[in-house]
């Protein structure tokens, strides 16, 4: 296990913006850290940087209190696992996993002792005697990672490692992932554009968009309290709606009026800083912070308002619906009850939560929203 520090990293490769900016982040000893943002975004470009394939342009890397970047790869103690598996072909899958032991001079009992171990861990103790071409993109994947792992390298690196999968093979990798971070207890970074898949194995999540580091926090931190409205966009699965609006006060208190003409009161216990100053600013909510209201009237609850929408379109998934609503000119994504069951055409009323809600300034994206 190692602690990792990223100090001001900055890397660019032409012209323009650069890859990776200014980046700071500390990866506790033992950690898996899911690296998350779309393509671009500098993920690969960071994770090269830690394992030493790539130089920052400015900045530092420190693995347990070392300054690590003028060091070369092999001297780092870390394992990288890449996208597509890179294995050796001519060599059988035992051979392949034993390569990089008998490499240091691992003794030959110990080589032995150590691949049937990880082999068995990975469901792949049964195909040592095959070569790479003999075997399926989840075996060889398998295989791949066996690679990494059997080193029981400090800090372990994978770079996509389920994206050629089919969904089956992902989940049951993803599970291995998770199960062999627990018994070798390296230091994992993982990267992925997937924010399902981040969601579900991060420790911790660190966002990035167009080379900045926008928010690194526990995966219930980046869904429920995004700092950005970027990061608010990309997670979550429909992504959070964001609705243009402002925020003003009267007699009654803080008020919000959304585009299109709506106007509610902003509940007391809303997440909206204290002493917001009149203006615009853009509404987040989530598609499970809306709710069918029956048939209660217009109006408010103490959780936000009541409104009327129309049905646009229905994604039946089985336990529940994803809808999208329209409310005026706006259009919300909803997570909804498969039952009582929605159609495309239908009226229906609907609870915004605005107890729940997030709140981004419309220029720069940051949150308004108290922690």
């Amino acid at each position: 296990m190692a602690e990792i520090q990223f100090r001001g990293v900055t890397k660019s490769y032409a012209a323009g913006r650069p890859a990776v900016e200014s980046v700071d982040l500390t990866i506790g000893s033992g950690e898996l850290l899911v690296v998350l943002g779309p393509s671009g975004s500098g993920k690969t470009t960071l994770l090269r940087i830690l394992a030493g394939l790539e130089s920052p342009d400015a900045g530092s890397v420190w693995i347990d209190g070392r300054d690590v970047t003028g060091v070369e790869p092999h001297r780092r103690d870390a394992a990288m696992v890449f996208q597509s598996p890179a294995l050796y072909p001519h060599l059988s899958v035992f051979d392949n996993l034993a390569f990089g032991l008998r490499a240091r001079g691992v003794r030959r009992g110990e080589v032995r002792e150590r691949v049937n171990q990880v082999a068995e861990l990975l469901g792949i103790d049964g195909l040592l005697a095959r070569r790479p071409w003999g075997l399926s993109g989840g075996e060889r994947q398998r295989v791949a990672l066996g690679r990494a792992i059997v080193r029981r390298p400090r800090v372990l690196l994978c770079d996509e490692p389920f994206s050629s999968l089919d969904p089956p093979l992902r989940a049951a990798l993803r599970e291995q992932v998770a199960e062999l971070h627990r018994r070798f207890g390296s230091t994992l970074v993982l990267v992925t554009h997937d924010q399902a898949e981040a969601l579900m194995l991060g420790d911790r999540i660190a966002v990035l968009d167009r080379g900045t580091l926008l928010q690194c926090g526990t995966p219930r931190e980046i869904y429920d309290r995004p700092v950005h409205r970027d990061v608010a966009a990309f997670v979550g699965s429909p992504p959070m709606n964001l609705l243009a609006c402002e925020i003003f006060r009267d007699e009654s208190g803080v008020r919000v009026r959304v585009d299109g003409g709506f106007e509610w009161p902003v509940p007391a216990d809303a997440r909206l800083r204290g002493g917001p100053e009149p203006g615009r600013v853009l509404l987040g909510l989530r598609p499970e912070d809306i709710a069918l209201a029956g048939d209660a009237a217009g109006g408010t609850t103490s959780s936000g308002p009541i409104v009327e929408v129309g049905v646009a379109r229905v994604e039946f998934n089985g336990a529940d619906v994803l809808a999208t609503l329209r409310l005026g000119s706006n259009r919300l994504a909803a997570r909804l009850p498969a039952s009582p069951p929605i159609r495309e055409g239908d009226s229906l009323r609907a609870i915004l939560n605005l107890a729940r809600a997030s709140w981004f300034d419309p220029d720069h994206g940051r949150a308004l929203t108290d922690d």
